[in-house]
């Protein structure tokens, strides 16, 4: 049964306004997003959609490791070892000089083998290369996006919908810049670049901040169109923040529609000048890699950039673990990541075709994705109430499925649209990141939510 709630706001006669009405579900996803710290001076500190996820299956007894339950929700890749890997070094080796403090922008060595990395895959024909001053070693994704925020000046900063959850919080943390909504995330596939470009220009947007590969999406711009991305924030001094987490996880076809591998994307290869095009990439060994415990990730724009990264740096986290930035070099040799990416597309490929067709019989209209690990899945056609993503989420935890509601992808910095209002309530993404045989768990716990809603439904009808 729906619920009214007062709220604290005044309309002009002063009485209280009235909410629009709530389901149960979604009322209980507000009071876990409340201001509830007892202390005045501590903010409020809202969960990324994957933290709320697994605590709320917490209370029905997941934890990490715990065989009976499926986690679709979490956004990392299957870390054990895949077919046809290469080799990986399972063992570290510490030394003295490891005890002390890594620069903040990373030690040498590493810097000068991503920018290697980057200079092989994708500028071979290009006179301007990467150097190691054009690269900075951060400690995770997360950290490497808020020494990016951090550094922005006054300008509007326009970003995607829906897009990664935690850019929600890095767009609202900084107090300098004005975060504005551009287009919903397929639409930059669809508009033509003079539209972006005239969309851009004429609010006055000084920065993009956009995921490509898209999660959650599993979208990706490239070729003519990434290049006129690129030329476009060159010519309009535009400045584009590149977050490229998951550009190992392509599917591409050839012109027979048969599966091909190797292809991987970036907007490096578009890059004329490395020091003069305002355009910086983010990355890292979390996703690409499949070592998100290692935190070992990196920015690669032009070197001023690079320099005022390292000094926000010495005042946000203090810069990555020393010993991991040795032991990560091999792990960008060419060979290695080659033959990486291919092991990596063919097994990550399989999972993916497995679980959309058992999700579409399902009756959960998938938005097949390109790249990246992740479904975008619309529950439009699912009986009432799962077709709303939080309820959908309340009765899968009760069989031992994680998934995240899509309501967490409609970034919204400042909290000016209410859940009810979301574009996205209707969405779940789910992660096909983990083993087969999870996988294969959580359909069939999907399966028994499914079911049990529509016998509900029928014998209703059958009683009416």
């Amino acid at each position: 049964m729906a619920v009214t709630k007062r709220s604290g706001a005044k309309d002009a006669s002063g009485k209280l306004a009235m909410r629009s009405p709530r389901a149960p579900s979604h009322e209980r996803f507000l009071q876990d997003h409340r201001h509830n710290i007892g202390f005045k001076a501590i903010r409020d500190v809202p969960k990324t959609g994957v933290i709320w996820a697994t605590e709320r299956a917490s209370k029905y007894g997941y934890f990490a490791g715990n065989e009976e339950w499926a986690n679709f929700g979490q956004g990392m890749p299957q870390v054990d070892p895949i077919p046809n890997q290469p080799p990986r070094k399972e063992t570290i080796t510490f030394d003295v000089d490891h005890k002390e403090y890594a620069p903040t922008t990373g030690t040498k060595e590493l810097r000068q083998k991503v920018a290697d990395y980057y200079n092989e895959l994708y500028r071979k024909d290009k006179d301007s290369k990467y150097t190691w001053e054009n690269v900075c070693i951060t400690p995770g994704g997360r950290a490497g996006i808020t020494r990016v925020m951090s550094i922005l000046g006054n300008v509007q900063v326009g970003y995607f919908l829906p897009d990664y959850t935690a850019y929600e919080q890095a767009l609202s943390l900084f107090r300098r810049f004005v975060p504005i909504p551009l287009l919903h995330n397929e639409e930059i596939l669809k508009k033509s670049t003079t539209e972006f470009r005239e969309d851009v220009t004429g609010r006055g947007i000084g920065a993009v901040l956009l995921s490509n590969p898209s999660n959650p999406t599993g979208k990706f711009v490239d070729g003519p169109h990434l290049k006129e991305l690129v030329d476009m924030s060159r010519e309009n001094d535009v400045f584009m923040i590149m977050d490229e987490f998951y550009s190992h996880y392509m599917y591409c076809t050839d012109e027979e529609g048969k599966p091909c591998y190797g292809e991987t994307v970036s907007s490096a290869r578009y890059v004329n000048d490395v020091n003069e095009d305002p355009v910086v990439i983010i990355n890292g060994l979390t996703k690409n890699w499949r070592l998100p415990g290692w935190r070992m990730c990196w920015v690669v724009g032009p070197k001023e950039i690079v320099e005022a990264l390292g000094s926000a740096g010495s005042y946000l986290e203090g810069g990555a673990n020393n010993p991991l930035q040795k032991e990560a070099i091999p792990l960008l040799d060419h060979d290695f990541v080659k033959k990486d990416i291919l092991a990596l597309q063919q097994h990550f490929r399989a999972k993916r075709d497995y679980i959309i067709p058992e999700l579409e019989a399902m009756g959960i209209k998938v938005h097949h994705p390109e790249a990246t690990f992740y479904l975008w899945c619309s529950l439009e056609d699912l009986p009432s109430p799962l077709n709303d993503g939080i309820h959908f989420f309340e009765e899968a935890i009760k069989e031992k499925v994680i998934f995240v509601p899509g309501v967490f992808f409609d970034i919204n910095p400042g909290r000016l649209r209410q859940v009810h209002q979301s574009k996205f309530n209707k969405f779940i993404r789910i992660s096909y990141g983990p083993p087969l045989e999870e996988l294969k768990r959580g359909v069939e716990a999907l399966k028994r939510v499914i079911s049990k809603f529509q016998v509900g439904n029928k014998k209703r009808k059958e009683r009416e």
